[in-house]
């Protein structure tokens, strides 16, 4: 009896000494990251500023050496910002292609900002600018996902009128994301500004409908359409939050997620 006493306290030790947590193994294999031009700038009045670059990467480093594939659109108004004040009046047209060319250098800062990392980057332009960017061309950038390399899109959909909430979304569909991930500085969407509302409270699951109707500003009304119609899983939340983005992707109770 005592034998199989301690036999049993062997066994218990063992299971306890070896016994390892599981892997934390991601939820979705592609991935659409859309990152505002205001994400890059920190607390500057404009432009990038390194550190808050640096450490975004890293976020992103993360993720990708989980194995999932990374498609990112950019926005400008970190750069547009400053020069918004001369576009007042312009023609609504010619500012948007400003716009786009704003991206286009924020694309390739991050680009940069990737090789330094480690990370192998490719930035595909909207527009035609072949001395810095390649052409956007779907299949090309469908293999570089493949390949394990990062695809950054810039100059929005190439098209005056629409933002880069609807070039997220358009680039999330023709790259077959699984997910399309809206990086804020708020950790989700709220029942009202958390900022000025304290009792405000974070909706941790909306459908497309809701945030439309409740115009609750997840994306422009184009983009969530387009979501909702093409049927793409959208989460929000702050990529100001250490570790929200590997959370989201391993599918844990982080941001808001819009589904249809």
């Amino acid at each position: 009896m005592q034998l199989g006493l301690l036999q049993m306290c062997a066994a218990l030790r063992a299971k306890l000494k070896f016994r390892v947590m599981p892997d934390e193994k991601p939820a979705y294999k592609r991935i659409l990251l859309k990152l505002s031009g205001e994400a890059l700038m920190g607390d500057d009045a404009y432009g990038v500023n390194p550190a808050v670059i640096d450490r975004i990467v890293g976020e992103i480093k993360e993720v990708s050496e989980m194995g999932v594939q990374i498609a990112i659109v950019i926005g400008g108004g970190n750069i547009f910002r400053g020069i918004a004040p001369a576009a007042s009046g312009m023609d609504r047209a010619t500012a948007d292609y400003m716009g786009m060319l704003a991206t286009l250098m924020n694309a390739l800062a991050l680009a940069d900002a990737f090789r330094r990392a480690g990370l192998v980057a490719r930035v595909q332009s909207a527009l035609t600018v072949n001395q810095v960017a390649e052409p956007y061309i779907r299949g090309k950038a469908l293999r570089y996902l493949e390949e394990g390399k990062i695809v950054i899109f810039g100059a929005g959909t190439g098209n005056p009128f629409f933002t880069t909430d609807t070039a997220a979304a358009l680039r999330g569909r023709e790259m077959n994301a699984d997910l399309v991930l809206k990086a804020t500085k708020v950790d989700g969407v709220y029942t009202a500004d958390p900022m000025k509302d304290p009792t405000a409270k974070r909706y941790s699951n909306l459908t497309f409908d809701e945030a439309i109707v409740k115009n609750l500003k997840v994306m422009d009304a184009t983009a969530l359409a387009l979501c909702r119609d093409q049927q793409l899983r959208l989460n929000v939340f702050s990529i100001f939050k250490a570790g929200a983005l590997k959370r989201v992707v391993c599918n844990e109770d982080e941001g808001t997620t819009v589904v249809c």
